[in-house]
């Protein structure tokens, strides 16, 4: 039952919201067992590893191509994607959801273009194992450093969007559900490596991805429209249109308002919401993209969007996931086209999510009978003295599956987000286990030089999980309800510091390590200073001078809106009693941009003079190295091949065009 009070009905005269009944029990019994079953599938890959840290980092080299692009597309369609892009399209709009997809797809199709095949030939066990063959230890642990970060992040925002559904399904704590998901998570990754995640990855889509594309394409087809209509209205409520223009108040039987005959009002027997959308909403608008009035009213995020699809598209090719899975596959060739299958797959499953966020509108939008609204809040624009502000409710897709959708949809579609963030939760804990345990732990064997075996590799990389599983959980803790945020924090943090180095390991000629550590520092300053330098109000919008881009005010009066039917001395008048709003001014996007382009700036300049007068400068961990001990070895004695000697060769006019040691590899070839 509603409340018999709240502030929107005593300030606005607006209804109490409805509470939406909880979910059946079926429901949580139903994520339980999807739990459970990816579970059992990891912990059965113990068998499969046995004991050898090839097995366990890149399940031996042997994926097939199918499984290489399911476990692809799996990484980019986890619940912290797949429930972001439903949220943020339910919230905002359909672009401001679909970025999400176009930019984790954008990354598969460039990866292929770029990455993939080189990746497998090098036979390398982690990323950062790219970077020590091409610039050296330095920038091997930096890197290291720089994606277990990305990927605590990661992680952080993929057991917070598991939570959810665990808190929402089971009526658990937020805080207690996020650590259930962490135990369950890192259980059986730490025990099958990538073994259990490749094949709960086919679990996933064998289960999951039919489940979720099957409930999206039900609601597509069976909600007509698919965006909420034209407001009908509620008593005095005056239509957009005129009586006799075959329009919105024809259409609802419209009569005379009593106060002014010449507009046409809401008719007393029709049924009445909250005239949210006087001229209806749509699905989609198409110049949502292009222009930053596209969803007026209201303001769009333009800049944002793009950056999103930007930091998404080439921040995640430094993802320790992806590019785990392309030095697995069983060949080059598998690698490439597992990266554009996977792609394909992400946009064939991640958009229509983004269609859902209308019709989640239509049920509990701020036309519905949930709708809740700031009391506290004005907009001129919108003609509101009050109650301007609607506030969405967090748990509206989890809504929608549970009591608009047929149940075993509905319970399908839960268990398919489940599995992804199963999925994507074991790859994340994994990658940062192998990179702490290979690329960091390592750098310190020659002071212990028995416990840093390689034999031991593997037990160091499984111990190490818990660490960062533990981590993750913890900043998942403290960030409950934000999900797709931090999925674009992660790779905001790679796209400025390790990108450009990374594109220069393949198709820089000589590929310098000062270029890569200039650019590398220059990226992570950049960043840093605009996190602090540049405003931010929480809106994602920059301060347009566009009438939209007005953030709501305090409320300004206890009169009527605009838009109701009343005595003159009743009406709000703006003139007099002003919305005092300020403008939006939130410049995120412009940082990681700005960062980003720094980092590809300093890399080509210094690649460029480097071309000319040789080496600017030298520094420890320099030199290029094959991975499995020979970084040691360069700086170990200066009798063997030490920092002044490499610098010194480097640098001779007469080594030109001679590749640098290590390289032959990698740059020198392409």
């Amino acid at each position: 039952m509603p409340p018999e009070s709240c502030c929107q009905e005593h300030v606005c005269n607006i209804s109490c919201p409805q509470p939406v009944p909880s979910p059946p029990k079926g429901f949580g019994i139903a994520v339980l067992v999807s739990i459970a079953l990816s579970f059992l599938v990891g912990i059965t890959t113990f068998l499969c590893v046995k004991g050898r840290a090839d097995n366990f980092f890149v399940a031996g080299r042997s994926l097939s191509l199918p499984v290489v692009a399911i476990t692809l597309a799996s990484q980019s369609l986890d619940s912290n994607a797949l429930l972001s892009n439903a949220n943020f399209s339910f919230k905002f709009h359909f672009y401001d959801g679909a970025v999400i997809p176009i930019g984790l797809s954008l990354s598969l199709f460039l990866n292929a273009l770029f990455f993939a095949s080189k990746i497998n030939r090098e036979q390398l066990l982690t990323l950062p194992d790219l970077f020590a063959k091409t610039y050296g230890r330095t920038m091997e642990v930096l890197v290291s450093l720089a994606t277990i970060v990305s990927f605590l992040f990661l992680l952080a925002g993929n057991l917070v969007g598991l939570a959810s559904i665990l808190t929402y399904t089971l009526k658990l704590e937020p805080v207690t559900a996020v650590w259930i998901a962490t135990f369950a998570v890192w259980a059986y990754t730490a025990t099958g490596g990538l073994f259990s995640v490749a094949y709960t990855d086919l679990v996933q889509s064998a289960i999951g991805w039919v489940g979720c594309v099957a409930c999206a394409f039900w609601f597509i087809r069976n909600v007509s429209p698919g965006a909420p209509e034209p407001s009908r209205g509620f008593p005095g409520y005056i239509y957009p249109d005129a009586l006799g223009d075959a329009g919105i108040c024809d259409a609802y039987g419209g009569v005379s308002c009593i106060f002014n005959s010449s507009l046409c009002c809401f008719r007393a027997s029709n049924i009445t919401d909250n005239g949210a959308f006087p001229l209806g909403d749509q699905a989609v608008f198409a110049k949502q993209m292009f222009s930053h009035t596209a969803l007026s009213p209201f303001p769009n995020a333009l800049l944002w969007n793009w950056a999103t699809i930007v930091i998404l598209g080439f921040g995640n090719l430094a993802a320790l996931d992806f590019q785990a899975r392309c030095m697995a596959s069983r060949t080059p060739r598998v690698a490439k086209l597992g990266c554009i299958i996977g792609g394909c797959l992400t946009l064939i499953v991640g958009i229509p999510f983004s269609y859902l966020g209308a019709i989640t509108r239509v049920f509990f939008g701020p036309d519905s009978v949930h709708a809740s609204f700031n009391a506290d809040s004005c907009n001129t624009l919108l003609g509101l003295p009050s109650c301007a502000e609607w506030l969405p409710d967090e748990q509206a897709f989890l809504h929608l599956l549970t009591r608009k959708a047929p149940a075993i949809l509905g319970g399908w579609c839960l268990i398919g987000l489940v599995a992804a963030s199963m999925s994507t939760s074991d790859g994340a804990i994994l990658a940062m286990g192998t990179v702490f345990s290979r690329n960091l732990l390592r750098q310190l064997s020659p002071l212990f030089p028995h416990a840093l075996r390689r034999e031991r590799l593997l037990l160091l990389a499984r111990l190490s999980t818990l660490l960062f599983a533990v981590a993750a959980g913890a900043i998942a803790s403290f960030s409950a309800s934000i999900t797709g945020t931090l999925l674009i924090v992660a790779f905001d943090v790679v796209l400025a510091t390790v990108i450009a180095p990374m594109f220069g390991c393949f198709y820089a000629h000589k590929p310098s390590a000062r270029a890569a550590l200039l650019s590398f520092g220059t990226g992570a300053i950049v960043r840093i200073v605009l996190q602090f330098v540049l405003h931010r109000d929480g809106s994602f919008l920059l301060p347009y001078s566009a009438k939209e881009f007005l953030n709501y005010g305090m409320a300004a009066s206890l009169k009527e809106p605009l838009f109701v039917d009343n005595a003159a001395d009743r009406m709000w008048d703006p003139t007099q009693e002003s919305c005092a709003q300020e403008p939006f001014r939130d410049y995120s996007g412009v940082d990681s941009l700005t960062s980003f382009a720094a980092s590809v700036i300093v890399f080509v300049a210094v690649q460029f003079i480097e071309r000319y007068t040789g080496s600017l400068f030298c520094f420890p961990g320099d030199s290029p190295c094959e991975i499995e001990g020979s970084c040691e070895d360069n700086t170990e004695s200066g009798e063997k091949i030490g920092l002044d000697e490499s610098c010194e060769r480097e640098s001779g006019s007469n080594d030109m065009d001679t590749p640098s040691p290590g390289t032959g590899t990698i740059a020198g070839r392409v």
